[in-house]
């Protein structure tokens, strides 16, 4: 992690501050910025690092060689990235930004929000970063415009909203995704044993329908990543996304994203119209990075005809709660379509219900995998829960529990078979399963 300006071992915040602004607005009278698309941008960065580097070491202030460093360090993030949030980028700990105002930055770490102590000088240069994020991707913010959604080039998701809607001030929210974890991390960390990856390598594998339920911030995408990494790469595949945040590993896959009306209100592509768009692709499977409305009536039919093995995810609080809003997602399409029957659609074409939760004290657990077997009467889904995370307490801030078997068999292992995988009964016995210590992981995580 990069060192925070306001750590500077001998000049105090305040000061360098003050300095980092006084030299930025040099730099600004002797460099043209307006520049930069038509320049290379390592020959103007070269350019403002010499610069920059001169006017430091020139400076009436005597400053150590370390305060020197940092400063032009200061400079450097202030011309060319997020200024003092610039740091937070390169740490592969922080999973989120959270500015509330330029006096308030905090940062998630492991689950847990902890004050940065970093600051802007005020709400004008907050608002020029916002600024200089939506003009990257070709978007603008004002007060006529007061709300934006931008991907950075890590494929962090950015969300800014300014006065008149922010009453205190512009705030700027950074969902990082810089960093992906794999299933020795997921194992690691405690999120879900190594049997019931197994379990889930094996569905993915042999092409069962799959919602990724959970919270914001539970982990769904990060759980979504890594079993997508188990589709055979002879798939042809089509991601569907609002903001892209999958890394599908595959040779042949179709990337999509969603477009916002511009500021006309005209030119917005919805998921619902990617999806049928995709279906014209010839895709072998579907994945929607988070199913929110009508696109779930399309995703739905496309389970049943032939994409089998799709994956999505949904916002719930449990799994019950999220055959409840695929429900009433598919009544926003339009169509006047009786419940029984959307519950037949629902049923047939999803097969497997994986729910992840964040507790409390940050960790993230798959509290459950749950089976769709079919409808009872006609009326209510029959859902069995193969595997289960039951929190008996909280030890020091943090919530502590045990992963357990529940003893279903599941009734698709005969299709797993078909597939040349054959799951052992015994695999799902009822018993309390343990998570593999580090040095239990090949390779560690």
């Amino acid at each position: 992690m990069k060192q925070s300006p306001a750590a500077a071992p001998g000049l105090r915040p305040a000061r360098m501050q003050q300095l980092k602004t006084e030299i930025h607005r040099q730099i600004l009278g002797v460099v043209d910025l307006s520049g930069l698309m038509a320049w290379s941008n390592e020959k103007l960065r070269a350019e403002v690092l010499t610069l920059a580097q001169q006017l430091v070491r020139n400076h009436p202030d005597r400053l150590s060689k370390p305060d020197r460093e940092l400063l032009v360090e200061a400079i450097m993030a202030e011309v060319f990235g997020l200024g003092p949030l610039e740091q937070f980028l390169h740490d592969p700990t922080v999973s989120d930004i959270l500015v509330n105002g330029p006096h308030n930055v905090y940062v998630e770490r492991y689950g847990q929000l902890e004050a940065t102590g970093v600051s802007f000088h005020d709400n004008a240069h907050l608002l020029q970063i916002i600024q200089r994020i939506a003009a990257q991707v070709g978007r603008r913010i004002d007060e006529s415009s007061p709300m934006v959604d931008a991907r950075l080039p890590d494929g962090s998701r950015v969300n800014a909203i300014i006065p008149p809607l922010a009453l205190d001030g512009p705030m700027l929210s950074i969902r990082r995704f810089g960093v992906r974890l794999g299933e020795g991390q997921l194992i690691s960390n405690a999120t879900l044993t190594t049997e019931m990856l197994t379990v889930l390598e094996a569905a993915v594998h042999s092409r069962i329908n799959m919602i990724i339920s959970g919270g914001t911030g539970a982990g769904k995408t990060t759980l979504l990543n890594v079993l997508s990494a188990y589709i055979p790469h002879d798939e042809r595949l089509v991601s569907i996304e609002d903001a892209a945040e999958l890394a599908l590993r595959q040779p042949h896959v179709v990337r999509l994203e969603t477009r916002l009306p511009n500021l006309e209100g005209a030119g917005a592509v919805t998921q619902r119209d990617l999806v049928r768009n995709s279906l014209r692709m010839r895709p072998d499977r579907i994945i929607i990075g988070e199913v929110r409305g009508a696109e779930a009536l399309d995703m739905l039919q496309a389970m049943n005809t032939g994409h089998e093995g799709s994956l999505t995810t949904i916002h719930a609080n449990d799994t019950r709660d999220a055959l409840s809003r695929l429900e009433m997602m598919v009544t926003m399409a339009g169509f006047e379509v009786p419940l029984p029957v959307i519950r037949k659609y629902v049923s047939s074409a999803i097969h497997l219900l994986v729910h992840v939760t964040r507790l409390k004290g940050g960790d993230r657990k798959v509290s459950r995998i749950s089976e769709i077997v079919g409808l009872k009467a006609g009326k209510r889904y029959v859902v069995r829960d193969l595997f289960e995370f039951r929190q008996t307490g909280i030890v020091d801030g943090r919530a502590v529990g045990s992963f357990y078997a529940t003893g279903h068999v599941p009734t698709f292992l005969e299709r797993l078979h078909t597939y040349g995988l054959d799951l052992p009964p015994e695999l799902f016995a009822a018993r309390e399963l343990t998570v593999p210590q580090m040095s239990d992981l090949h390779g560690g995580a």
